[in-house]
């Protein structure tokens, strides 16, 4: 039987779970809570039927004809069926090493609790690590979320992999990477608009590069003002999520440096706005890149044309092109769209650049609009992706 464990139940892991009782690739999906959770077990079954953002699981996998999916709910021995899939809730403790991964017979397991994100931390550790699964049983864990060391000076073990499904994982070997992370919604989405780019013209002729996100809000944030505890210095996390248009840090720069390493000859900037949305957001990219004549520059055309034949070829089951005029909701669970690029707004504007007194060249600035689903529609689809082809490696 092919089993996978899936850690956390938020919102990452209770989409991850919708996403593989869907595919079917996994026999049995055993998941961590770590806890009790409400008066009874079928208070955990009504959690993972609905869903304030996406609706229910059964219209999720059959559209309006469905029926209700869970059923043989089990307390005693924490199990249930998802549409035929045998799901086991495990609720006693919230320690990676302390999860009885071995014993249940999983090896590969999905970390989405979105507190264990340092690999160099010891497995052994009180408040808990990413390497406690492997000492649990585990095999491989995937992290969904970026990779946050502590000590810089350590920087990312060995063992450790940052992988966008699609863009780089070629880099994995099997019998090296055992902590893999799956970066973050917002570099996913960079990549797929970041790539073509650079496939395209090179790194030499792209000078700079920025980014803003457009981003819904997360379970970090808080839904009314509050005080921040100690050592905290972003106020504006503390203030309302439903009022309120926030500015925030985003490591997207930082992580599409280990997916696509030709980004860090690249001068690039990356902010994040919290805008008061579930899901659904859009990163602005603008990209300065040298033209090789002032008679022939970089055009709207040319650049739509790029997305447009590599959306229909190379990434063509990740990467969307469209000339559709889109709102947020437009791309809520829209399935497996990493990016989704709208080029009714793509922009571009030439002009030329002095570099001292004799010399001169043609620099074209470009703006170009991609939304994506960060939570289902985009980044947990491909998670699942990268979570069967890490499991296929295993067999």
């Amino acid at each position: 039987m092919k089993k996978l464990g899936i850690n956390g139940l938020g919102r990452i892991g209770k989409l991850t779970l919708w996403h593989h009782v869907a595919r079917k690739y996994f026999d049995e999906i055993i998941v961590n809570v770590g806890r009790e959770v409400g008066t009874s077990f079928s208070d955990v079954a009504s959690y993972i039927e609905k869903d304030s953002t996406y609706g229910w699981l059964q219209v999720y996998l059959y559209g309006h004809k469905g029926k209700r999916v869970i059923e043989n709910l089990d307390e005693k021995e924490g199990t249930m069926y998802v549409d035929g899939v045998k799901v086991k809730i495990l609720r006693k403790t919230r320690n990676p090493k302390e999860i009885n991964w071995r014993e249940e017979g999983v090896k590969l397991v999905v970390e989405c609790s979105g507190k264990f994100r340092d690999p160099n931390i010891d497995p052994e550790d009180p408040k808990g690590s990413v390497r406690g699964h492997l000492l649990a049983g585990a095999e491989k864990v995937i992290v969904s979320a970026p990779f946050k060391i502590k000590d810089k000076e350590k920087g990312i073990p060995e063992d450790a992999v940052t992988i966008v499904y699609g863009i780089n994982e070629e880099v994995y070997q099997p019998n090296k990477h055992n902590i893999i992370s799956s970066a973050s919604c917002t570099t996913t989405c960079l990549a797929y608009m970041v790539k073509p780019l650079l496939d395209y013209f090179g790194s030499d002729r792209i000078l700079s590069a920025s980014m803003v996100t457009i981003h819904a809000v997360t379970s970090s944030q808080v839904v009314l003002d509050r005080l921040p505890k100690e050592g905290k210095g972003d106020l504006r996390r503390m203030r309302s999520v439903f009022n309120n248009i926030i500015l925030t840090t985003t490591g997207a720069a930082e992580a599409l440096g280990l997916v696509i390493p030709e980004m860090r000859k690249i001068g690039f900037m990356a902010k994040s706005v919290r805008v008061p949305t579930t899901t659904g957001s859009l990163i602005i990219l603008t990209i300065n890149i040298q033209n090789e004549s002032l008679e022939s520059p970089i055009t709207r055309d040319l650049i739509n044309k790029i997305y447009k034949e590599v959306a229909n070829t190379k990434y063509k089951d990740y990467l969307i092109f469209t000339m559709e005029q889109n709102v947020s909701s437009d791309i809520i669970g829209y399935p497996r769209a990493a990016a989704i690029i709208e080029g009714v707004e793509t922009h571009t504007c030439t002009a030329l650049a002095k570099v001292d007194i004799d010399k001169t060249f043609p620099i074209t600035q470009v703006v170009i609009y991609g939304w994506y689903d960060n939570e289902l529609g985009s980044y947990t689809n491909l998670m699942g992706d990268l979570t069967v082809f890490i499991a296929e490696k295993m067999i």
